[in-house]
Formats: structure tokens, C-alpha cells, sequence
């Protein structure tokens, strides 16, 4: 077994890595860029060294820098991760020159499988179901049209070099193609700096299932069962699980015969995925292969009771597979889902910015976290906007569900803005439930599992209030003990005045719309009035997470997180609500630009240029396309009018909140 292992990556899986190496007694040696000097796997790491500039290009894709470090700090091996230089061959074979273990397949294998084209080719001559399509090597515009004609609509135009959904298009008419192309090819460039594309017969409604494949030096290939990932946005995956609801058996088998087969192929060694589209019917057709760890192990781990990256480091040492086909066992159900900076209202739009609170559950048999941030640490532009993983176990796919629900109502996220609610929407959803869910259906559905604009009902206003009561009342109670007179009637919270009942005002914004709820009454006891509605609450106790109180002598028990800035809680069907606390008696509305411009909305590289100064535009007409934080935002006009200024050009890099396109008043 290697003494020091480097990991070269960052944040949730650097962690990750070092964990197991840390158990088995690896000394670890992480990297940072300049963005991540105090991250928490340069932290944990043994030891921790500079490698370059905040932007991927200028710190973790250098591989000579990585491979300098490792030099330097006596490495024998090189754990990738995922993304980065997991599946760049010539990293890779770089690393074999340099006398370092690359703790991944072969090179020969990354290259076989990392074109989408060429691992086709290898998948059809070995017999392994292909979707109809064309993935040769003539990229002219033109020939590519005519092979779509002949694929037939609808079809998928991919990244040839791709993954993550990057460089993915979906045509569903001749007419729509040219543009597609053009887009995927600009996606592509950017993400993988090769523009070569493959087409395929896009199936309807399929199901995206993969299976996990491992491989050692000594021509060993087994499956350790399959993932389903059908819950996908934008070909990115949202929710894994293990076991898939939708296999039999018999699929089962006949899909882990394929899998390793397609491993084989290629003389597959280390953790690898094979991917495949499932049709309603069952019939199933290869994807891609992953030649990496994909972000989804840990589900295969908690349901197999094993650790994927001690098997990673063990197989590049020397060593065979732990076991054989025939010992592979599955117990329970496993379910992931990702903890994202983003804002699924405004189309799932990035974030980044200090993590001012970081609330989540507490790991446990059936609660595990995998992350790369604490709380105070700060979500970067320059990386994917990840926050943690939750992944859930039990015994069912149902109990595995209802621990999932339990866990999300755990998380608390101030700072940027999360996709906890928009998950909690997902998790309780009949098609997730119902295990229904083909890989398009979030988009064609979006506004299923979105908040919008729904208002909370009186009762949740009213758990509210009394929580924001409740913490008030406490907090300065305690305040008073270091007072010189603790018993005063002014180091009361309950408005107490002479001669007449006080009165509070609990103000409370949700989505720019502020709620005003008059309190009279201290201690757990109030009488609530919001408008015409009227409640009087009694009884109410706000501990560990929990606010129970009887309203208008209705028992009712709610899961409440709250500060002196927000109130965050569930109402009865699991609806996240999240309150800022507002001044009651001051109230000053958010002032927009009047439709008269563009504004970055985070920063970003400007990709494309879509008008001239003097257009006539229409409302909604794309006019510039931005690159940001891994992914293509388009940016449209706020109305009709004239452009008066253009103030951004193709490939410059611009700031949040910068003036991109003015228009004439």
C-alpha cells in the first residue's frame, strides 16, 4: 500500500479521498489554487501546497504543476478525483514517466472511452446495444445535417469529448438543427477545447441507469450493481438511488453482463461507470463510460458496506479485487442528493458568497454528508457550486424516502441561495414516489417542484410569529441577567407599558412581500392578528428545531428554524418557508432599473454577442450569452425598444451586477 498519496482535486471529494487515506494510515498531500487557500481539504490534508491562479486552467488542470508538487513532497501516487485531470490521458501517461502511481485506469482506456465516438465504435464491435446514430469522424456542417436527416428527429447532438451534459442539445426538427449544432459546438470548446460532436436517435421518455465497474492488473472485471439517475435537469443528475425500482433481475443481470463486457474491452482497471439509456420497455443501449469515481458512489457504498476509494487505492497498488461476482450482495436503499448554491427560481442561477449559516443533520447510520465546506466558508465563482451531498440509507426504498425528507427539513442555508426546497418538492413528488421518472420529465415539468409565488397560509404566518416571539423574548432575557437589574419591567420583551397592553409588531418578508402580524401577550402566550385573521396561541415551546403550540386550541407541532435576522419552517405538507425579519415600522421597496438595461447577474465571461447599438429588439430576444460557473446563461431583453449601449465584447470577463446592455429611455 502507498505512505503518501496526493490528492489532486479540491473541495467534497478531496475530502473525501483523504478520509479513507487518513483511516488506512496514508499520509495526504492536497493542492490548492489561490481561490482555496483556506478550504477545508487544504485543511485536513497532512500537508497542503500552491499550485497557481483562482481559474481551473491556471491551478488544477496545470498538470505540471501538480506533478512538480508531487516531486517535491515525495508522492507515489496521484488520486484525480473527479473532473479536472481524472480522464486526461496525457496526465495520465505524464504521471507514469514521472515514476507516480495514477490512480485511475490505464491511459489507453481513458482514451478509448474518453470520445464518445470512438468508445461507440469499440461498444459495437463488441456487442454492446447501441442507440442509431452517427459517431464518425467527418465534423462538416453539412454531412452532420445530412446524417441527422438520417438518424431521424428527434435527436441528441453530444459533446464528443464531453460529459456532466455539457455540449448536449436536444433537436426535435430539421429547422432547429443548425443552431443546436452551433451551440453544442460553443459548449464544448469551452468545456472540453474540442468542438467535434456525435448524434444519436434521442429515445423518449427514457430512464438513465448506470452500473459501477471495477477492474485490477490482474484481468479481474466485476459490476458492483447499478445506480438510477433519472432525476436529471439539463442532463445534470439530481437525485441517484440504489437499487433501481425499475430493474428485475433479469434486467439486472443481462445490464451487468453488458457493463463488464464494455469494461473488458478496453482492459478496464480501477472504478469505472458504464452508463445506458433505458427505454420504457426495458430495452436499454450503451451511453458512455466514466473512466473515473462518479460524484453518486457513496449509494453504491452504503448499500454494499464498501469503501469505493480504498478499493481504488488498493487495485493501484497491485493488489486483486477484494471479491468476486458471486460475493456481491446488496442490503437496503440508498438515495443521494446534492446541496447546491443556486437559485431554482431564477433558472437554477448560481451562487456564490459567504456561508453565513450551514445547518445540517447529524450523521448517523442512516445520515451520511459528504462535503467540502463549513460553515463561514465562502462558495466561489470559479467552481462548481456545490455544498454538500446527503445521502440517505434504510432498509426500503419508502422508509430510505421518508429519511430523506427528515434530513432535508435539517438543512439550513444562509448566505447564497439553495436548492433545499426545490429537493424537498422532488423527494415528496408522486412521480419520485411512484418511481415514474424518465429523464426529461423535471424539464417538461419545472413549475411542479419550483416555490413560485404561493403565500403562506395564516397558520404558517402564526408559527411564525410566535417563534419570532419566542426568540426575541429569550434573547433578551438572557441579555438582562448581565444588567444591573434583571427584574426591571424595561428588560421585558412583551411591549409592557403603563396603563394600557402592549403590543408587537412581527414583521416578516417573504419574496419581496412583507407580512405584518400584531402580537399582544408574553411567555408562549399571544393573541395573533394578520389582517382580518385572528389566532390565540397557547402553550408554545420553541426547542431543538421543533415549535409546539395549541392555536386557537388545535395542537400543532412545526419545524422551525429561527435568529433575530429570519424564520425559517414546514408547514403541514413539508412547503419550506424562509422569512427575513423585518423593522416594523420601516419598510423601503427594492428598486429594479426600469427595464432600461442588461446586468451581469454573477460574474462571468461573455461568450457571444447577439445585437449592435441602433437595434430594434423585441422583449425576450436573446442578446448576449454569458459563461458561468460551468454553465451557458442567456441574456434576454427586458422589453421592446432601441439599444443605445452595448458596454460588453466577446470573451471578456465581467463582474456581477456590471451593465451589459443599455437601452435608450
Amino acid at each position: 500500500m502507498f505512505e503518501r498519496v496526493l490528492i489532486a482535486n479540491r473541495g467534497e471529494i478531496a475530502c473525501r479521498v483523504i478520509r479513507t487515506c487518513r483511516r488506512l494510515g496514508i499520509h495526504t498531500i492536497a493542492v490548492y489554487s489561490e481561490a482555496d487557500k483556506d478550504a477545508q481539504h487544504v485543511r485536513v490534508a497532512d500537508e497542503a501546497w500552491p499550485i497557481g491562479g483562482p481559474r481551473p486552467a491556471d491551478s488544477y488542470l496545470r498538470g505540471d504543476a501538480i506533478l512538480d508538487v508531487a516531486k517535491k513532497s515525495g508522492a507515489q501516487a496521484i488520486h484525480p478525483g473527479y473532473g479536472f485531470l481524472s480522464e486526461n490521458t496525457a496526465f495520465a501517461r505524464a504521471c507514469t514517466d514521472a515514476g507516480v502511481v495514477f490512480i485511475g485506469p490505464r491511459p489507453e482506456s481513458i482514451d478509448a472511452m474518453g470520445s464518445k465516438a470512438a468508445a461507440k465504435a469499440l461498444m459495437e464491435h463488441h456487442q454492446v446495444p447501441l442507440v442509431p446514430g452517427y459517431h464518425g469522424e467527418n465534423q462538416d456542417g453539412a454531412f452532420l445535417a445530412e446524417q441527422a436527416r438520417k438518424t431521424g428527429f428527434p435527436l441528441m447532438i453530444k459533446a464528443a469529448a464531453g460529459g456532466g451534459g455539457k455540449g448536449m442539445r436536444i433537436v426535435r426538427a430539421e429547422k432547429e438543427f443548425a443552431d443546436a449544432l452551433a451551440s453544442a459546438q460553443r459548449e464544448a470548446a469551452s468545456s472540453f477545447g474540442d468542438t467535434r460532436v456525435i448524434l444519436e436517435r434521442y429515445v423518449e421518455h427514457p430512464r438513465h441507469i448506470e452500473f459501477q465497474v471495477f477492474g485490477d492488473t490482474h484481468g479481474h472485471v466485476i459490476h458492483l450493481n447499478e445506480r438510477e439517475c433519472s432525476a436529471q435537469r439539463r442532463y445534470q443528475k439530481v437525485l441517484e438511488e440504489t437499487p433501481s425500482p425499475f430493474l428485475t433481475p433479469e434486467r439486472r443481470k443481462a445490464m451487468g453482463e453488458a457493463a463488464v463486457a464494455a469494461a473488458k474491452a478496453v482492459n478496464y482497471v480501477g472504478a469505472g461507470t458504464v452508463e445506458f439509456i433505458v427505454g420504457q420497455d426495458g430495452t436499454f443501449f450503451f451511453m458512455e463510460m466514466n473512466t473515473r469515481l462518479q460524484v453518486e458512489h457513496p449509494v453504491t457504498e452504503e448499500t454494499l458496506g464498501l469503501d469505493l476509494v480504498e478499493w481504488q487505492l488498493r487495485i493501484a497498488s497491485g493488489e486483486t479485487l477484494p471479491l468476486q461476482q458471486e460475493q456481491v450482495h446488496a442490503r437496503g436503499h440508498a438515495i443521494e442528493v446534492r446541496l447546491y448554491a443556486e437559485d431554482p427560481d431564477q433558472n437554477f442561477l448560481p451562487g456564490s458568497g459567504k456561508l453565513r449559516t450551514l445547518k445540517l443533520p447529524a450523521p448517523s447510520r442512516h445520515v451520511r454528508l459528504d462535503g467540502g465546506v463549513v460553515e463561514g466558508d465562502t462558495v466561489t465563482i470559479f467552481y462548481d457550486p456545490m455544498i454538500a451531498k446527503l445521502i440517505v440509507y434504510d432498509a426500503d426504498r419508502t422508509q430510505a424516502l421518508q429519511r430523506m425528507r427528515e434530513a432535508l427539513a435539517e438543512c439550513e442555508i444562509v448566505g447564497p441561495k439553495s436548492n433545499i426546497a426545490f429537493l424537498e418538492r422532488l423527494v415528496r413528488h408522486p412521480v419520485v414516489v411512484e418511481a415514474r421518472i424518465d429523464t426529461s420529465y423535471l424539464d417538461r415539468h419545472l413549475d411542479e417542484f419550483l416555490t413560485g409565488d404561493a403565500a403562506p397560509s395564516d397558520h404558517v404566518l402564526f408559527a411564525a410569529a410566535t417563534t419570532a416571539l419566542l426568540h426575541d423574548e429569550c434573547a433578551i432575557a438572557a441579555h438582562a441577567l448581565h444588567g444591573s437589574d434583571p427584574h426591571s419591567p424595561w428588560s421585558r420583551a412583551d411591549a409592557w407599558r403603563i396603563g394600557h397592553a402592549g403590543k408587537r409588531i412581527v414583521a416578516l418578508s417573504l419574496r419581496e412581500q412583507r407580512y405584518e402580524i400584531e402580537a399582544h401577550g408574553h411567555d408562549g402566550h399571544y393573541q395573533l392578528q394578520h389582517g382580518e385573521s385572528h389566532c390565540d396561541v397557547h402553550g408554545a415551546r420553541h426547542q431543538n428545531g421543533v415549535l409546539s403550540a395549541r392555536f386557537d386550541g388545535e395542537g400543532l407541532r412545526f419545524a422551525i428554524h429561527a435568529d433575530a435576522q429570519r424564520v425559517s419552517l414546514h408547514d403541514a405538507d413539508g412547503q419550506r418557508y424562509s422569512f427575513v425579519r423585518t423593522a416594523a415600522f420601516a419598510w423601503e421597496s427594492k428598486q429594479g432599473s426600469g427595464g432600461n438595461q442588461i446586468i451581469a447577474p454573477m460574474p462571468g465571461r461573455v461568450v457571444l454577442v447577439k445585437a449592435n447599438v441602433g437595434d430594434q429588439v423585441e422583449e425576450g430576444q436573446e442578446l448576449l450569452v454569458m459563461e458561468a460557473m460551468k454553465m451557458e446563461l442567456a441574456l434576454k431583453a427586458p422589453r421592446s425598444g432601441t439599444i443605445e449601449n452595448i458596454s460588453a465584447t466577446q470573451g471578456e470577463f465581467v463582474e456581477a451586477d456590471a451593465v451589459l446592455v443599455r437601452f435608450k429611455s
